[in-house]
């Protein structure tokens, strides 16, 4: 499970990443707003199916409230899913 949560976490990550430095600057500065209702979409979806599996993970770790709404919360700053990430991986090479 924690693999398929680290999976999920990245995909949407990358996607926020491409929402953010890609299909913005499309929309704001050549006035093509394309990329970001399509990216958008896919953002948001990858973003739902992330809070799933992250509360199903998070009920079979047993993790904190405080580590739940650190997760949330980092998810939506650019590149802190990376970093959080590599210390989910850390924890749990042991384990898996």
């Amino acid at each position: 499970m924690i693999n398929l949560y680290r999976k999920t976490a990245i995909i949407e990550g990358i996607s926020y990443l491409i929402l953010l430095f890609i299909a913005m600057p499309f929309k704001y500065l050549f006035d093509i707003p394309e990329p970001v209702k399509y990216f958008g979409w896919i953002h948001g979806i990858l973003f739902l199916v992330y809070m799933v599996i992250l509360i199903i993970t998070s009920l079979k770790y047993r993790w904190s409230i405080k580590r739940i709404i650190i997760y949330i919360i980092g998810y939506v700053l650019p590149f802190v899913p990376f970093f959080l990430d590599k210390n989910l991986k850390k924890e749990y090479s042991d384990n898996e």
